[in-house]
């Protein structure tokens, strides 16, 4: 195993796992299989480029692509030169990833030339990117304005490998390691500033409960692009020195293929995985016999699935999990030998060297079994919200405290439930979904007056979103027009699944809408 006394940054990590698991196998990709010692020349060689294109320490630099071994290589290369990661989510379309490049100040972009039948330079015709100098396009050309990844690699040889080391020297612990952009609810995405240091050592505490080891092998199912993929997924991987797995589209089918050809020990992801493989009319005629560890967490746990993971999936270690990106994306988290009932029905207790507690009101701590605002303080919280101070004193107060808005209940023994959120925010699939950001992409469209945006019940998915509409007088709207505009718009996962053409929406006195009665309203109409 890695001496982490040693490593004080993610590429002073990479440069460990090479010496230490060496010729090992680190990452398996279709027909791409890379050593330690290999990703991390690549890693090397990319970061050279970075340098010879004059990336300097601070530049921002956005990847946006699924999951392929050079999403890895390109993170950890932009992070070699001091450079910070800026993650696009894959389901992006193009005036939300150009949002994100414009608020982030991104210099370079690493993209899919094409993914799920969107051709992703494409997408990004029209957008004002001042700042954006140049595109690199992983398999695949792109744009005219765009350069292959062999091309970008080719810019290696301008620099010298001294340079490389010299530039690796100078990023510290405290240097920002990532931005990663998450909404609120003024349904502005906000960039959540993290170090070097405290990624690692909240990955080595997170991957030393989970109990990874050397001979996993680790299927990524969630998306490098969000903190579970990247932090818990990757890099918790070569920490540990697991083989990567890498999966860019969620297939069962795919999926159950894989573990039984390529032996997958460990498998976290969203209780939709789980519900989807155990449901699979086909599993009896897999081997899933190497399954060991899962994750899971995001969205309620019926305990008969945790029974039926053990019994019927075979695996030895169930964990569920609690985090936020503000908070490295980790939290509290369930141990190995807990009962089924507590993984099923709490998210765990605070992991080492991290307070986590319910609070009123008044900031107040309150008694055990009392809903209360769940804050959170320690190493783990964000170094701020980019260029917003104003929105990092609301989230972070004068003692430490980090707001999450989310409203949970802890027992006697520390193990945290969370029960409601303050906010309007719920989970599709595992994925965070901001109704106010969904109104503000709606409100663009010329037929829509007023949209309020729900979270509504689904027996798949978690929650949903329901879309109730006000149209714009005289102009003729149809659910399924709403719809296939949003698909065009949006992410898939914020997409509404229900739609209603009203005339009036509930306010209160002061104009606000009354969401909790369309909430109620909503168990009526579908």
């Amino acid at each position: 195993m890695i001496d982490l006394q040693a490593v004080n940054t993610i590429p002073d990590l990479m440069d460990a796992a090479a010496n230490t698991y060496g010729s090992r196998s680190a990452i398996e990709d279709e027909n791409v299989t890379l050593s330690f010692i290999e990703l991390n020349e690549l890693r090397l060689k990319a970061a050279a480029s970075l340098l010879s294109m004059g990336v300097k320490p601070g530049d921002r630099i956005a990847v946006w692509a699924p999951n392929i071994y050079e999403w890895i290589v390109a993170a950890t290369a932009l992070q070699t030169v001091g450079a910070a990661l800026v993650p696009l989510n894959t389901r992006m379309k193009g005036s939300e990833a150009g949002y994100v490049l414009r608020a982030s100040g991104a210099k370079l972009l690493f993209c899919i030339h094409q993914f799920l039948n969107c051709q992703y330079p494409d997408m990004l015709e029209g957008e004002a990117l001042p700042e954006l100098e140049t595109i690199v396009t992983f398999r695949g050309q792109g744009a005219e304005n765009c350069i292959s990844w062999n091309e970008f690699l080719q810019k290696s040889e301008n620099t010298s490998s001294e340079q490389v080391q010299l530039r690796q020297q100078h990023v510290a612990s405290d240097s920002m390691s990532d931005l990663l952009f998450t909404s609120g609810t003024t349904g502005k995405p906000k960039g959540v500033m993290t170090s070097h240091g405290q990624n690692l050592q909240v990955v080595e505490d997170w991957s030393g409960v989970v109990g990874l080891t050397e001979a996993d092998r680790y299927l990524i199912v969630n998306p490098f692009f969000h903190s579970f993929g990247y932090k818990a997924g990757w890099m918790a991987a070569l920490m540990r020195g697991c083989t990567i797995l890498p999966l860019q589209i969620f297939d069962v089918s795919t999926i159950l293929q894989m573990i039984s050809d390529e032996k997958v020990s460990v498998l976290p992801g969203p209780p939709t995985l789980y519900q989807s493989i155990l449901a699979h009319p086909e599993l009896d005629t897999f081997d899933i016999s190497s399954l060991r560890v899962a994750v899971t967490g995001a969205a309620a746990i019926p305990v008969s699935m945790i029974h039926q993971m053990r019994d019927e999936l075979g695996f030895d270690t169930i964990i569920t999990a609690y985090g936020l990106t503000e908070v490295c994306g980790f939290a509290t988290i369930c141990r190995s030998g807990d009962d089924p009932e507590l993984i099923a029905n709490t998210s765990g207790r605070a992991m080492p060297g991290i307070e986590v507690c319910c609070v009123d009101g008044e900031g107040n701590k309150v008694a055990a079994g009392v809903p209360g605002e769940v804050v959170i303080r320690g190493y783990n919280l964000m170094q701020g919200y980019f260029e917003n101070p104003e929105a990092t004193a609301e989230t972070i107060d004068s003692d430490g405290w980090l707001h999450t808005g989310d409203i949970g209940v802890m027992d006697e023994q520390g193990y945290l439930k969370i029960t409601d959120r303050m906010k309007d925010m719920f989970i599709t699939g595992g994925f965070n979904v901001y109704p106010a950001e969904i109104e503000n992409l709606m409100s663009s469209h010329k037929a829509i007056a007023q949209v309020a945006v729900v979270g509504i019940p689904d027996e798949r998915m978690g929650e949903v979103a329901m879309a109730y509409i006000i149209p714009v007088s005289g102009e003729s709207l149809s659910k399924d027009d709403v719809v296939a505009w949003c698909r065009q718009e949006m992410a898939n996962y914020k997409v509404p699944r229900h739609v209603a053409i009203v005339d009036s929406l509930p306010t209160n006195a002061s104009g606000k809408v009354l969401k909790f009665e369309l909430r109620e309203s909503a168990k009526k109409l579908v």
